[in-house]
């Protein structure tokens, strides 16, 4: 099973009248809708629980798209055995994953991080959690700029992937994105690389959501390509938190915690694997943390 959250966009242009705007929220309902299994929706207030059984799992979108900002959920895992879940969303467009892979009992959570660019993937990070996420909500976040994606849990960096265009290396920046999140079986890859089969015994499979937040650029409906980005960055007057220029690297205190993560907490990093990448990928060549 895998429980999965990303901010994706699967084609660039967007027909209409943009409309430029903030959004900031913790209800699902005012920045979410069901994507699909609506029966598999449980709602207890401001709780929002999906669940994966044998028949379906869940998922849910964003109403609008962004471009740039920082989009948060809290999110407590499946408890128990859950090998084989996992969830995500899925040809040229844009992507940052969060998914996180189920395990069997006893057994650390494996959270993978990914970015798509123009269509392409394989950039595949994975690290165990410093903590049990299906004890408590925790904090799973993205951060977008022009300058860089930071993957954060619980404000704690554990992924950067700057942009560096300039050594001709494309960067998401011209496409606005929409946010999912959903819960589906994926045994025959998530745990152990398809070892270890979900055992539907256990089902069903229950993930919980709650404090929804969206602090971005919203485009509900778009213009041209080419103007979307110039709509949500800062110029003149018109001032974004996200083109701040604190925003444009880590912290001092920021960069010694992806640090100790790395160091502590990564098991799998595409930029080391030479089996599948015989030639380093050009931007792990500048990445420094």
């Amino acid at each position: 099973m895998a429980v999965s959250f990303k901010m994706c966009v699967s084609f660039g242009l967007f027909v209409g009248l943009m409309m430029l705007g903030l959004v900031s929220s913790a209800k699902f309902d005012e920045l979410f809708q069901p994507g699909w299994a609506m029966d598999h929706f449980i709602y207890e207030g401001e709780l929002l629980k999906l669940k994966l059984d044998n028949y379906s799992g869940a998922g849910f979108a964003s109403k609008s798209k962004y471009l740039f900002g920082k989009v948060t959920m809290q999110i407590k895992l499946v408890e128990g055995d859950s090998a084989g879940t996992m969830s995500s969303d899925g040809p040229n467009h844009n992507e940052f994953d969060f998914e996180f892979l189920g395990n069997t009992t006893g057994e650390p959570y494996l959270v993978q991080t990914n970015v798509y660019v123009n269509g392409v993937g394989n950039r595949e990070q994975r690290m165990n959690l410093w903590f049990d996420p299906t004890k408590d909500f925790h904090s799973y976040s993205i951060l977008w700029n022009q300058r860089q994606v930071v993957f954060l849990v619980d404000e704690t960096p554990i992924r950067v992937h700057t942009n560096m265009e300039h050594k001709g290396i494309p960067f998401p920046k011209d496409q606005a994105m929409g946010v999912y999140s959903s819960i589906w079986n994926a045994d025959d890859w998530a745990t152990r690389g398809g070892l270890v089969k979900t055992d539907w015994s256990h089902a069903p499979f229950i993930a919980s959501y709650k404090g929804f937040e969206i602090d971005a650029c919203e485009c509900p409906v778009s213009v041209a390509a080419n103007e979307i980005a110039d709509k949500c960055r800062s110029s003149g007057e018109k001032r974004f938190w996200w083109d701040e220029p604190t925003m444009s690297e880590l912290s001092m205190h920021q960069s010694h915690q992806l640090v100790w993560v790395r160091a502590n907490h990564l098991v799998y990093d595409y930029c080391t694997d030479t089996a599948r990448f015989p030639v380093m990928p050009v931007e792990c060549e500048h990445h420094h943390h």
